[in-house]
């Protein structure tokens, strides 16, 4: 499978589940992954293009919740749709606050299940857009020397030319050339965009 294609995982301990939602994604036209345990998908390598993980909260072994947890440790960024049969508010509560897109009641609506990937599918694509995003611009500041970096950590915060060369001591001319070349290099037409840059990266340090 492509790495740009939609892939849907679903866990479920339950054989007859697990082969009615493949039926039903497959028949959608989404790509699907089964698996009968957290364990097992969590063995499974980390699928680079945008997916949809439709998850049972109670599973033997690590539960729904749990592997959750897991992902979110491990850094593997995953859209989430949960599927129970027993939910209750503070689980649904622990879901969402993980970053659960839904959660479903057992028997599951196919169109409520449909819906709710496809919302999952459209988050996880403006998540890898930010994602991308984001390693574009480190990329351009790890073009930056030493020197470019300082001038441009103080340009965000909003100092003139003079203010920084007496920061930096040097001179305001030299500033001027830094910072016409961080401008080049983190290919900003304003200040107000390189500000947008290095805010899009965490970059900027809040002023005391």
């Amino acid at each position: 499978m492509m790495a740009g294609t939609p892939l849907v995982f679903v866990v479920d301990d339950d054989p007859s589940v697990r082969k009615s939602l493949k039926r039903l994604l497959a028949s959608a036209g989404y790509g699907v992954e089964a698996f009968a345990s957290a364990r097992e998908f969590l063995a499974r390598e980390r699928h680079p293009g945008p997916c949809c993980l439709v998850l049972d909260v109670r599973m033997p072994g690590l539960n729904g919740l749990e592997l959750q947890e897991a992902l979110a440790a491990a850094g593997r960024r995953m859209s989430i749709v949960f599927v129970t049969g027993h939910a209750d508010v503070p689980m649904s509560v622990k879901a969402m606050k993980g970053g659960a897109v839904d959660l479903l009641t057992k028997p599951v609506d196919g169109n409520d299940l449909l819906a709710a990937i496809e919302r999952c599918l459209a988050k996880d694509v403006r998540d890898l857009g930010d994602a991308a995003r984001v390693a574009e611009i480190q990329e351009r500041v790890r073009t930056l020397t030493p020197r470019e970096a300082q001038v441009f950590a103080l340009v965000v915060t909003g100092m003139l030319n003079k203010q920084i060369a007496g920061v930096l001591a040097i001179g305001e001319k030299t500033v001027k050339v830094h910072r016409a070349r961080v401008m080049e290099k983190m290919r900003a037409g304003s200040v107000a965009e390189l500000v947008r840059l290095a805010d899009g990266v965490g970059l900027i340090v809040p002023k005391s």
